[in-house]
């Protein structure tokens, strides 16, 4: 059976990171932008991962552009961008795809894992799914991800357990993040 341990990943300097370092712990792995109404979540995130790192959690986070176009810069941009804006002190990837024919294969696996199900109710969330919609027309059957922030847990044994949507609220995923922990 396959799991994230199975993936590597380029690190901001563009080295090889098998995804099997992180064996044996709690794993949140989040697409992000630092151009997006949801880049605040990088306060939260950071939050967490200061309370819970000691305990075995880390958060991978990979920025990527596809979205509105929401993460133009360099790798060495968006980390100077969020450790200073945001204090952000975990593992920072590469820039990369997760939709399309360049969709990172990471991210293929981890949305056929925990396929999206909806933005939830109300009329944000039905402005960012018909958003979403428009956007992700150009990658057609490989819109695997639909929005910035979109947030994957992963147990200790490399399975992915749970998908936020970047509407899901912060504390919800702290909260399924401590279960697991």
């Amino acid at each position: 059976m396959k799991t994230v341990y199975d993936f590597t990943a380029k690190d901001r300097k563009g080295n090889n990171v098998s995804l099997s370092a992180y064996a044996g712990k709690v794993l949140l792995i989040v697409n992000t932008a630092t151009g997006c109404g949801f880049t605040p979540h990088y306060d939260p995130l950071e939050a967490m991962y200061k309370e819970m790192k000691d305990k075995g959690f880390e958060i991978l986070d990979f920025p990527c552009n596809q979205f509105a176009n929401q993460a133009p810069g360099s790798e060495d941009e968006i980390h100077e961008f969020c450790t200073l804006k945001f204090g952000t002190d975990f593992p920072q990837f590469k820039k990369i795809d997760v939709n399309g024919e360049t969709a990172d294969p990471l991210f293929a696996y981890l949305a056929a894992e925990k396929p999206f199900e909806g933005f939830g109710k109300g009329i944000k969330n039905a402005m960012l799914e018909k958003f979403a919609k428009m956007n992700n027309k150009q990658f057609g059957d490989k819109a695997y991800i639909k929005w910035n922030f979109t947030k994957f847990l992963i147990d200790r044994e490399g399975r992915v357990v749970a998908r936020f949507e970047p509407t899901v609220d912060m504390a919800d995923v702290k909260k399924a993040v401590e279960e697991i922990l």
